[in-house]
């Protein structure tokens, strides 16, 4: 992989960290408390109510000055932002859909990974291994992306 792949997925990566450290620390004042006598709300990931962190932070702003060195126009910074939003929101998603595969197949043979048989052991792993594949694949596709948005070569 390239230098700028490299420093588009670390960048992006960056983002995603940024926006979970900020929805982290707004997540005990979100959530209503749980009815008299009743459970709190479960929630799944963050879903629509996201928090999409678009401002940089060192880390961020050490990549980005490596991509970007004479930084970007003001409709290719739209752009890119634009990229880093919509990367957070899948990122997420793909987050959920390796927690839901977690809970249901610790659901069905229980979450000692030590007593699962050579079968169970194989399919936990093929399983965690498939969307581990996915979350790679979509963070090259969007680095990618976020590259040609900065170039205008949508």
């Amino acid at each position: 992989m390239s230098a700028g792949l490299d420093a588009a997925q670390a960048f992006l990566q960056e983002a995603v960290y940024r926006s979970r450290a900020r929805q982290a620390a707004g997540a005990a004042l979100a959530l209503p408390p749980a009815p008299a006598g009743g459970e709190a709300l479960r929630r799944c990931g963050l879903g629509e109510k996201a928090a999409i962190e678009l401002d940089l932070g060192p880390r961020g702003a050490e990549l980005f000055e490596t991509l970007w060195p004479s930084g970007l126009a003001p409709a290719a910074l739209a752009r890119v932002r634009a990229e880093l939003a919509d990367w957070i929101a899948r990122q997420d998603a793909l987050d959920r859909k390796r927690n839901h595969f977690l809970r249901a197949f610790r659901g069905a043979h229980g979450a000692d990974r030590a007593q699962y048989g050579p079968d169970e052991a194989r399919a936990f792993e093929d399983g965690l291994s498939a969307v581990n594949g996915e979350v790679a694949a979509g963070l090259a596709s969007a680095a990618a992306a976020l590259l040609a948005a900065a170039s205008g070569d949508q």
